[in-house]
């Protein structure tokens, strides 16, 4: 079983700083609402739904700390340090799920004196890990019915447990035909560049579970597709929009046109509260932008010439046309999915 990626223990807030993995496991204590700040920003916590509780948790010790005499001072401090989280990256929907859950709860138990007040929000942060791990084993159900024994998975960043309170989205589905059903799946992991999430996080957490799986550079995807070495591609989500649309890490678009044209499945994985139908299409997704520094260095070393031009977003946007369909804890949907996804948030008590 995958081991959590971010928990609570006695109020205290703990997460696994990935940014160590694969080399060092890590485990760094959350003091103050701008280390998870940071720990967001930084990628020591990362994935949709890990952004999501680490927010709300962030609230948490920025409430736990406070000096606050009034329920009233506290409900500030719950709107100020929800505003600063939101801010830490952009793309990801969850963390702005997580962030508003948070404070329609607070102004719900305003009336509570403030030891009270607190012990809701910290009870809403450690109920959003259970649910998070209810999603997806819900969706590794659903995931894990589009594989036969023997299929080969092919995956891009880390959608597994590393990305998630404990279980994974789009690895869920491997996690449970292998763990549940006994199928016999391999996985294909892609690198990941620039910063390397398949090869440090992917392939580490798949050898950890005892699953069979080879590294591959992001530039080899076509190569083995063409082999007839892949089954269908696994992918998570940061954001799904109401068309289908779906913002992944940079490089996923480039997957789905391969698996379009060797006829291969492209299967996305997105909890529900990875998916925003305020939004029409992916054309209105804010793609984060990140660091030069990130193309330009690895592990601190300098790749690249000084003082070049350097483009380097975090996501790209897969069309729906190219999605076969989309995996979520209420089942999986197919085209079209402007009318297939919203049908599924009248399933949802928190839609």
């Amino acid at each position: 079983m995958p081991k959590p990626t971010l928990w609570t223990e006695n109020g205290r807030v703990f997460i696994i700083d990935q940014t160590r993995l694969p080399l060092e496991y890590v485990v760094e204590e959350i003091h103050s609402v701008e280390q998870m700040w940071s720990a967001i920003r930084a990628l020591r916590v990362r994935g949709a739904p890990a952004i999501g509780i680490a927010g709300a948790l962030g609230v948490w010790v920025a409430i736990r700390d406070a000096d606050a005499k009034t329920t009233e001072d506290l409900l500030v401090i719950v709107e100020k340090s929800s505003e600063y989280l939101a801010a830490a990256r952009p793309t990801a929907v969850n963390l702005f799920w997580a962030l508003e859950r948070i404070k329609k709860h607070a102004l719900q138990n305003a009336s509570l004196p403030p030891d009270e007040f607190k012990k809701t929000i910290l009870a809403l942060a450690e109920k959003m890990i259970e649910e998070d791990n209810e999603v997806c084993l819900a969706l590794g159900r659903y995931g894990a019915s589009l594989l036969k024994s023997g299929d080969r998975v092919l995956t891009h960043c880390n959608a597994g447990s590393l990305a998630t309170a404990q279980f994974g989205t789009a690895l869920a589905a491997v996690y449970y035909a292998v763990e549940r059903e006994k199928k016999r799946i391999e996985v294909f992991a892609d690198e990941t560049r620039p910063l390397l999430q398949g090869a440090r996080l992917t392939t580490w957490e798949l050898s950890e579970a005892g699953i069979p799986v080879t590294l591959i550079c992001d530039n080899m995807a076509a190569d083995v597709m063409r082999r007839g070495w892949v089954n269908a591609v696994f992918v998570g989500t940061d954001r799904t929009v109401r068309n289908g649309d779906v913002a992944n890490k940079i490089g996923t678009y480039g997957l789905a046109v391969l698996a379009k044209y060797h006829g291969i499945p492209f299967y996305v994985a997105a909890p529900l509260s990875s998916i925003d139908l305020s939004l029409s299409s992916g054309d209105e997704i804010p793609i984060e932008q990140r660091e030069a520094e990130e193309v330009t260095h690895i592990a601190g070393h300098r790749i690249a010439p000084e003082k070049i031009n350097v483009y380097n977003p975090a996501f790209d946007v897969t069309p729906h046309e190219l999605v076969t369909a989309i995996i979520t804890e209420k089942g999986i949907v197919c085209p079209p999915y402007s009318e297939t996804l919203p049908a599924l948030f009248k399933l949802d008590p928190h839609s």
